[in-house]
C-alpha cells in the first residue's frame, strides 16, 4: 500500500541489510560527536531507498538524522531541507523532535513565522522536557507565544 511501506516487509533481505549497516554505522559516528562522517553514512542508506522515498518509514528517519546532523554542523538551510522532505514520509508528521529539528533551522534562518509554528508543534507534542538540552533561546522564543508556559 503506498505510504506505508516498512522495510522488513517490502525490501529484500539483502537491501535491508546494507541501509541497516548504513544507519549503524551512521550512528556510531553521531555517538561519537563525528557528524560529518555520520552525515555521509546517512545519506549513503538513502540513496539505497526505492523510489519514491517519501513512501518509506526508513526515509522518515534517514532524513530526520540527515538534517539532524546538519543542524548540529550550523548547515541550516540543508538542515531545513532534509526535515521538510522528512515532513513527506510516513510518521514524521507529529513527531516531536522532527518538528522541534524544523523549528530550530527556521529559527536560525530567520523565518519567525515558520519557527514559532514548528516549535509550537514540538512543545505540544514533547512537552518542556523536550528543550531541556537545547540551547535555552529556543524555549524562550516560543513561551512568548504560548499561554501558561
Amino acid at each position: 500500500m503506498e505510504g506505508d511501506h516498512t522495510l522488513q516487509e517490502e525490501l529484500d533481505d539483502e537491501l535491508y541489510d546494507r541501509i541497516v549497516a548504513l544507519s549503524e554505522e551512521g550512528n556510531k559516528f553521531y555517538d561519537d560527536g563525528l557528524y560529518r562522517e555520520a552525515l555521509a553514512k546517512f545519506s549513503a542508506a538513502l540513496e539505497l531507498v526505492p523510489e519514491p522515498i517519501n513512501d518509506w518509514e526508513t526515509s522518515t528517519w534517514l532524513l530526520a538524522s540527515i538534517g539532524d546532523c546538519h543542524y548540529l554542523l550550523g548547515e541550516y538551510g540543508e538542515a531545513r531541507d532534509a526535515l521538510a522532505r522528512a515532513m513527506y514520509c510516513p510518521g514524521a508528521l507529529g513527531n516531536s523532535f522532527i518538528h522541534l529539528r524544523l523549528g530550530q533551522v527556521q529559527y536560525e534562518l530567520g523565518n519567525e513565522a515558520r519557527a514559532k509554528d514548528e516549535l509550537a508543534r514540538a512543545y505540544m507534542g514533547g512537552g518542556k522536557e523536550l528543550f531541556d538540552e537545547q540551547d535555552p533561546k529556543y524555549y524562550a522564543f516560543i513561551k512568548k507565544y504560548m499561554r501558561g508556559l
